[in-house]
Formats: C-alpha cells, sequence, structure tokens
C-alpha cells in the first residue's frame, strides 16, 4: 500500500492528467517515456488511466525522463499520495547556505563589472557593488522599490528603458530570453502575468514567442552574440551576459537561481566602463 499524504485528499486521475500534461507539454509518446525510464508502456498507460498508482521511485524516474522541475515534482508526488520530497523554502534559509556563499564569492569576483543573481521571476536577489553603481550610472536606483525586478528595470520608461539603445530587438530578445530560460521551459502563471506585463509597457511587440527568430542588422550582426547597448553621454556602451545556475540542484530555491555576468562587448566599451565606475567611487 502507498503511504499516502494524511493531509492531501487525491482527485481522482489527478496523477494521469498531470502525465498527460507533461508527456504534450515535452512532445513524447508513452512509448518514448516507458522506454527513457526502464517502464513498460503498458504500466504508463494504466498509470495515466488512474488504473495503476507507481511506486515512489518510478514517479521519479518518469519525471526525471519528462525534465520535470523540481518543484513540479513534489506537485506529481502529493497527486500519487507521497509526501513531496523537495525542499521548497526560501533562497537565503539556513540549508542554503553553502550556494548563497559561493554566489556572493561569485558575484564579488565579477568586479568592476555588474552581477547580480535572479529568481525563476528575474527578482533580483544579491548583487556585486558593481551593479548598482552601474545603474545609478543612469537613473536614481533608490526611488525605485525592492524587490526589484531585472525586466521591469528595462522596460520601464521610468528606469532604464530611455537608455537602451536599438530597443525593438533588445525588447524581442528579452522577451525570447524569459520562455527560453524559464525554469524546465515552463512559463507557469506567474511568467505569464510578468509578460503580459512587459507587453502592456510602450513599443513593445505583442505575442512574440521563443520561436520567431530575431534579425540582427549592422555591426551587431556580425557578433556571436546580441549586445544590449545602453546610451551614456550620447555614446552606446554595449555588453553581453552570461548565466550560470547551480548544477544538480536538490532544493526547489536552488535550482529556480541563476546568476547574470555582464561583460563588455568590445575594448571601448571596457575602457568606458572602468571610467564611469571611477568616477562614480570617486564621487562617494
Amino acid at each position: 500500500m502507498n503511504p499516502a499524504n494524511p493531509e492531501r485528499k487525491t482527485p481522482p486521475n489527478e496523477l494521469g492528467a498531470l502525465l498527460r500534461h507533461w508527456r504534450d507539454m515535452r512532445g513524447v509518446s508513452q512509448l518514448d517515456v516507458s522506454f527513457n525510464a526502464g517502464v513498460s508502456q503498458r504500466h504508463i498507460s494504466f498509470i495515466e488511466s488512474g488504473r495503476s498508482v507507481p511506486s515512489r521511485q518510478m514517479l521519479l524516474d518518469i519525471a526525471q525522463t519528462l525534465d520535470i522541475p523540481l518543484r513540479e515534482r513534489n506537485t506529481l508526488l502529493l497527486a500519487a499520495g507521497y509526501a513531496p520530497m523537495y525542499a521548497d523554502g526560501a533562497w537565503n534559509a539556513q540549508e542554503m547556505q553553502s550556494v548563497t556563499k559561493a554566489l556572493g564569492r561569485m558575484l564579488r569576483q565579477h568586479e568592476p563589472f555588474p552581477a547580480l543573481v535572479m529568481d525563476r521571476y528575474w527578482n533580483v536577489l544579491m548583487t556585486n557593488e558593481s551593479a548598482p553603481r552601474f545603474f545609478n550610472c543612469f537613473i536614481d536606483m533608490a526611488a525605485r522599490k525592492e524587490p526589484r525586478n531585472m525586466l521591469h528595470l528595462i522596460f520601464d520608461p521610468d528606469g532604464m528603458r530611455p537608455f537602451v539603445a536599438d530597443w525593438q530587438a533588445v525588447s524581442n530578445s528579452l522577451i525570447q530570453r524569459v520562455y527560453r530560460e524559464s525554469v524546465g521551459r515552463v512559463v507557469d502563471e506567474q511568467t505569464h502575468e510578468l509578460l503580459a506585463a512587459l507587453h502592456a509597457y510602450p513599443d513593445v511587440q505583442p505575442d512574440l514567442k521563443s520561436s520567431q527568430r530575431i534579425v540582427e542588422t549592422g555591426a551587431a550582426a556580425a557578433m556571436p552574440v546580441i549586445p544590449i547597448g545602453f546610451v551614456k553621454d550620447g555614446k552606446v556602451l554595449n555588453y553581453f551576459s552570461m548565466v550560470a545556475t547551480v548544477g544538480t540542484p536538490q532544493a526547489v530555491a536552488a535550482q529556480e537561481l541563476r546568476i547574470e555576468c555582464m561583460f563588455p562587448a568590445d575594448d571601448e566599451t571596457e575602457a568606458r566602463h572602468l571610467e564611469m565606475i571611477d568616477a562614480v567611487q570617486q564621487q562617494r
């Protein structure tokens, strides 16, 4: 008999509906899942129809095959009558201390260029010293309420939007990143709300999806990445980002964290960035 969660009554065949949802999302058949998870196709069919309840380990194997994020794996476990397996505490909880210390070291080592840690919804959780110094060269960051959201900072006409060069290409690429970098490629309800809020800003193309291709022209077309340019004193400073995530996470918060480091895209930008940051430091 399966160990049930005493605090939850499972609706009939909720587990089967969830598994079909994930199979549809990943575009795989029952045969694909059975082959990769080491489970017979007949057993997969029985689970989805509600005729069979998988063991805890079998369910985890299926979730691994479907690349289901940890948060949603907890939902699957609950639907099968099991207790959640993956801790769902705050990103800065005591058990996350080793991860947050490592993130702090990464942020410090990226000076004098901006680096920040965000959650799955682009809310800024940590930064190095150069990040606020950089953005304060354009706007008053103290006037923006916390928690600050990186996408709203860029898209807001009262934020960085007036300083962004080639706005259409930048806004399109950022929206595509929301789709592409969503945890487990899952665009959940809160991500949809974030996208709707971004589309509500002026001069944002409606209904841009991750599959649409951005066409770059001019000097940017010859670059290996799509840079984001910020206009300062009539000149454009070009940057690109590198994004890192926690390897082999076993907690929901650990999987949903990511660190983004900004790098100058050319020598001129690097020189002008260093001058700009030095000037800010001297004013303190």
